[in-house]
Parts: C-alpha cells; structure tokens; sequence
C-alpha cells in the first residue's frame, strides 16, 4: 500500500523501507562503494525504489554505472524481445567497471536474475564470468522455479542480502520432515509440489505430468537444493506468522475486555467488527515462539531491525548463510549498523579480497578532485595541489592554505610549523659580517689614528684635514652602522638602522664632494688675476658637507616623524620561515633615503672625474674618481640583488653593500697616503710634493 487510506488502520510487518534504505547506504559507504549498479524489476515497485534511493546515495557520494528494469516475463509479454533485452542488461551488468550492483524486486524475482547468464549464452558471444557483489533487499529471496532447480546459481556467490530478521522457529524443521503426500491424498497443492520437486509421477496421476521415475512418496525434503526449498523459515513467512499472532494476542486482549465489561461473552463471539479490534492491534507487544519481540511504533510498523546476510553458494548448488552484521533501529546512531567484514566470504573472482567499487581510485592527501566534463560526480582525475596548498584527506574537492604560522610539507599533505628566523650573531652568515663589521672599523681607526699622528705632515695638510677626520669619522660609523642590522629586530634598532646608515652615508659623500670640489677650486684659484681665491677655504667645504648632510637629515626626519619603521613578521616571503624584521612602513621615503645617496654618489663621481687629469703632485680627484666608481657600482648592484632577495638575505645584503661600499672608499681614497706615511715618509716633504720631473708634476 504505496498510500494509506486516511481512517483505515494499516500495520506493517514488512520491514521499514527506509530503515533499509539507510542500511545499503551505510554498506556502500563502509567498503568506499560509491560506484555501483542497480538492477530492478520493471514496475511500479521498482520505480518507487529508484524515486527514493537514486536521490539518496547521491547526496552521499554514490553514483550510478548503470540502472537497469528487468523486464517481467508474463503471458502478455513478448518472449524473444524480453530474451532480447535480458541478454543486453547481463552484458551491459557483467561489463561494467562497477563491482558492486543492488537488486530490487519482489520475492520470486531471485529467478528473474537467474535467467540473464542463460540469455547472454544463447543471444550473446559468451564472456569470461566476471563477479559481482550483489546487494540484495529484503524484498527478496533466494528461491528458483522448477525449471532452474539445477542451475548455475554463482551469479549470487559473495551476495550481501538484508533480512528480515527472523529466528529459526521450534519445530518448523520437524514439521517439514513430517510432512508426506502419502498422508495427504486429498491435498492436491502437496502432491503437485511433490511432483514437480522431484521429477516424478504418482502411479495415479496422469500419464505424462512430470518427466521422471515414479514418487514413492518417501522421498526426503533436506535433499532438494536450497534455492529450490529451503528447510528454514523464509524471511517473509515468519513476517506471516507473526501477523497470525498478532492478531491473535489483539482478539484475546479485545475478547479479555469484552468479557470483563460485560461479565460474559456474547454467544462466545469476541468484537464483531475490526475497528473495535483497532484499538489492541496498536498495543500489541509480545515475544514469539522464537523469542522475538513483537511491537509496532506510532506509524504502524514492526519495530525491528534487520539482518545483513553473507551468501556462500557451493558447487552443489548448496548454500549457507552467514549474519555478518545487523540494522537496529532503537541503537544510537553510531551502532545503527554494524558488520563484521573478517566473517564476509567474496565472490571467487576477488580472491578473498574485499572488492572495489570506485569509479576512480581516492585522491591521495597532497592532491584533489578535477572533475569531468560529462561525466558522473564520481568520476574525476585527480590532480597535485598547487604549490603552497594542503590537503589533509582522501578525494578533498579542493586545496587549502596553512595558516600564516605554517607552511605544506614537501607532500603537500599536512602543514609544518614554520621556524622563527632572523640574521643572528649565531649563524655563521651574521657572524662573517660581524666580524668584517669590526674589522673594517678597526683598520678605519688605525688609519685615522695615523694621520692624526702625521696630522703636521705635508700630505695631510695638502687635502684639508677636516674633511679627511670627518670622513674617517663617518667610515668608522658606517662600519659600525651595519651591527645594526644584525640580531634579533628591536624598536629602536629599527628606528635606527636606515635613517643612521643614511645620514652617516650622506656625510661620508658629502666629504668626498667636498674635497673634489676643493681640488677644483684650488686649481682654478692658482690661476693669475682669478677670483676664485675667496672660494677656497675650510668654510666652502664645511658649508657643503653641512648643507648636503641637512637634507638627508631631514627627509630622515619626516620618515620617523610620519611613518617611523617598526619590528614586524613576514610570514609570506620564505615558504617555511617567519622572518623578523624591521618593516619600513614608506617605501617611498625608503627610496627618498637611497636615492639621494645616489645622486651625491653621481655628482661626486661625475666632478671628481672632470678633475682626474687636473696638474697636481697629488691630484685626488683620480683616487676620488675610483672610489666612487666602486661605490655607484655596488649600490646599483644592490637594488636588483635586494629585490630578488628574501628573509634575512635581503639584510644580508644590505650589509654587505655597506661594507663594500665604505671599504671601497677606505681603500681607494686613503691606501695611497697610508703607503706615503708609513712605508715612504722620506716623500712625505714639502720639497718631494713641489718638486717637478721633466716639466710635471711627480
């Protein structure tokens, strides 16, 4: 009864439909079959499995390789055609990829089924046998028509049936073995079943009923195959014999009522209508002889579970039935459904091994899903993360990111937590620079400690010894500057680092434009009735490094004043690193910074060069000239080199920058004097710098 007429009683004794429902869902998700077959029989029943299951699995992942209607064969039919079609769905069944298929039908449908291998033998070229794990619904039993008594029946070997669950009843067996045509003559049913079980004739029968020997009568039930006549209570007969009791417990406690209403029955009759019986059928509740209980819910329906069956089937055309796990409806949710897939036999084809049944194989942690075009949901390829994305799971439909505190592992299967890291005084790169820092410091001193002991000399004095102590000062500081940028970032180091080493920077050029310029000046002043003469002091030069170092102070200035850097993490440059450091905040006053030191760089290196042939017995201007050709140089390499650079290797290279750069100045500029004052002081006199060779300067 698909709808239930309003005001009729109605009580189920059939299992809940979708209790079992639940229960195959469950199945196919337990063994990850979510690419499987169904297979029912072509009417409305079948129609309304596949309304409610098709909707069902698919939202939980299951897909279908085919759903075929097994066509009824009937006096209405057409034969060949229905032979036609049958040989088609077993060849479309058998050569799917799909292992795993759910039939639906009725009780008598098991013979419909076993009719398609014999089809596809006579209609089809014969295939080798493939195996198929076969889903059986309630609905169904494993019983055969006279004519398939002998049949191969290994299409079900490995099948997994839901049962209605049902205990063996107390002499149910004995009662069969008891039973004979001899003792039951007029029993027409019983010698016709006799007959046509055994293939044989009754002496009194008519002639040509049965092919066969004659039936003795005494022939044994137990020999028949079990697809044939099974010696146990079938699923739905003890459906029908608890409806008998139930109905029986309702007429004894209606007729217990009547009795002790009315202190007698009337004429020993009990209620006389159904609706009175209404009433005691929807409380009834007993164990039967099996000692099941027997109940209905608020619906109507037998509360009961159901049992999940393995079918063994023997050459013999024997089988055997395992419970392997069960549906309980009362049980949490968690336990609604249990199996045990140790006690499951599989079919022969599987080797003992539980089968797949997928259209792709999972999609291993460390790629996801790519879904086909014009294919089923369940069928994919499957495709690497991409890089800096996880996934943790089998057939995830996408990738994911870390969090910013860890990063994917070389699998890209789980997340790393990421390792703090800075340009530390411990690792061997900090402390290389550290060590070049200092050293590079100390040399600066010794030689500002020499030319202060030689300050009265005449090398010293001939180039300003202001400007030469002041630039000294500033490479000292500069060497020093680059300590900065090296450990743990702090706030005042980061307030500290690029505003000092630009300020110290624009003092230090600022000197080196300031002596060229002097060298300029000095040269033009020399020159008769030239005006130049109230130009060339220690007041030009002062006025230059001060104006030129005032502007860089003051851009320094309003980069602290507006957007001061601060220490922060960068979780995004190094795939497995957290760097600390000191983010800018302005990039553009950065540039300001930078930028600046390079255009006095420029005007430096472009005046020094017009003056490098200038007449002198120490011209400068030629070891000005080099000098800062070395430094443009390694600060035009610095920006590409700092750009492609990450993590503390970008501080790391800012420091060898100003390394270079300073030595560069330390090296060119005063390596000549040093030479002159410590290893030939004998040319360190007024008379070896005037003095003139061949009509030049020496």
């Amino acid at each position: 009864m698909n709808t239930k007429t309003p005001g009729l009683p109605f009580y189920q004794l059939a299992p809940q439909e979708a209790l079992q429902y639940e229960g195959i869902l469950s199945l196919l998700l337990r063994f990850q079959w979510t690419w499987i077959g169904i297979g029912v029989m072509d009417n409305d029943n079948g129609e309304r499995f596949l309304q409610e299951v098709i909707p069902l699995f698919s939202k939980r992942g299951v897909c279908f390789a085919f759903i075929e209607r097994v066509p009824k064969l009937n006096f209405d039919s057409k034969i060949n055609d229905a032979f036609l079609q049958g040989a088609k769905i077993h060849d479309k069944v058998m050569g799917s990829k799909a292992n795993v298929a759910v039939a639906h039908g009725e009780s008598y449908s098991t013979a419909f089924f076993l009719w398609l291998p014999y089809l596809s033998e006579q209609e089809v070229m014969v295939k080798e046998v493939r195996g198929k794990v076969w889903i059986v619904t309630a609905q169904m039993e494993f019983t055969s028509i006279v004519l398939q008594r002998n049949w191969d029946t290994e299409i079900f070997n490995g099948a997994i049936s839901f049962r209605i669950h049902s205990s063996d009843l107390p002499g149910f067996q004995q009662f069969l073995e008891s039973r004979n045509p001899s003792g039951f003559k007029e029993d027409g049913f019983i010698r016709d079943f006799w007959q046509q079980a055994f293939g044989c004739v009754f002496p009194d029968s008519i002639v040509g009923m049965a092919d066969g020997g004659v039936c003795t009568g005494e022939e044994m039930l137990e020999s028949l195959p079990g697809s044939f006549f099974e010696m146990s209570t079938l699923g739905h007969s003890h459906s029908i014999y608890n409806a008998v009791y139930v109905v029986g417990h309702a007429l004894h406690h209606a007729m217990s009522s009547s009795k002790a209403k009315n202190g007698a029955m009337m004429n020993g009759v009990g209620p006389k209508q159904f609706g009175q019986l209404q009433p005691f059928l929807k409380w009834v509740s007993f164990n039967n002889s099996a000692g099941d209980k027997v109940s209905f819910n608020q619906n109507g329906e037998l509360v009961a579970g159901l049992d999940v069956i393995s079918w063994i089937i023997f050459s013999n055309h024997s089988f055997d039935r395992v419970k392997v796990g069960r549906v309980d409806p009362e049980a949490p949710q968690v336990q609604a459904f249990t199996i045990d897939e140790e006690a499951i036999k599989w079919h022969g084809w599987f080797n003992q091994s539980r089968p797949h049944s997928q259209c792709t194989e999972n999609c291993q942690p460390g790629s996801h899903k790519k879904m086909k075009e014009g294919e089923p949901f369940c069928c994919y390829d499957c495709i690497s993360c991409p890089e800096g994305k996880i996934s943790n799971q089998e057939d995830m439909d996408d990738c994911h990111k870390c969090t910013d505190e860890n990063y994917p592992n070389e699998k890209q299967d789980a997340c790393v937590r990421k390792t703090v890291t800075f340009l530390s005084y411990e690792e061997p790169l900090g402390s290389s620079l550290a060590f070049f820092a200092v050293s590079f410091s100390l040399t600066t001193a010794v030689v500002l400690g020499a030319f202060m002991k030689h300050h009265n000399t005449p090398i010293v004095k001939a180039h300003n010894r202001d400007l030469t102590y002041t630039l000294l000062i500033s490479l000292l500081h500069s060497f020093l500057c680059a300590l900065l940028f090296i450990g743990r970032p702090q706030k005042v180091t980061c307030l500290l680092r690029q505003t000092t080493f630009g300020l110290i920077f624009s003092v230090a050029v600022s000197c080196v434009l300031a002596k060229t310029i002097t060298v300029v000046l000095a040269f033009m002043a020399t020159k008769p009735g030239s005006r130049m003469r109230k130009w060339v002091g220690k007041r030009l030069a002062i006025s230059i490094v001060l104006f030129c170092s005032l502007i860089q102070a003051s851009i320094s200035t309003l980069w602290l004043a507006t957007s001061p850097p601060f220490p922060d993490m960068d979780m995004h440059s190094v795939a497995d690193e957290i760097v600390l450091q000191c983010n800018e905040q302005s990039v553009t006053l950065f540039c300001c910074v930078l930028g600046y030191m390079g255009f006095l760089a420029m005007v430096s290196f472009t005046v020094a060069f017009l003056a490098r042939k200038l007449p002198d017995s120490f011209n400068e201007a030629k070891f000005i000239t080099f000098s800062m050709l070395v430094f443009c140089s390694v600060w035009l390499s610095f920006v590409p080199s700092y750009l492609s650079s990450k993590g503390k290797y970008m501080v790391a290279v800012e420091i060898f920058s100003i390394l270079a750069s300073s030595a560069g100045l330390l090296v060119c500029i005063f390596s000549p004097k040093c030479y002159i004052i410590v290893l030939r002081p004998q040319l360190n006199t007024r008379e070896q710098l005037i003095r003139r060779k061949d009509g030049r300067s020496v």
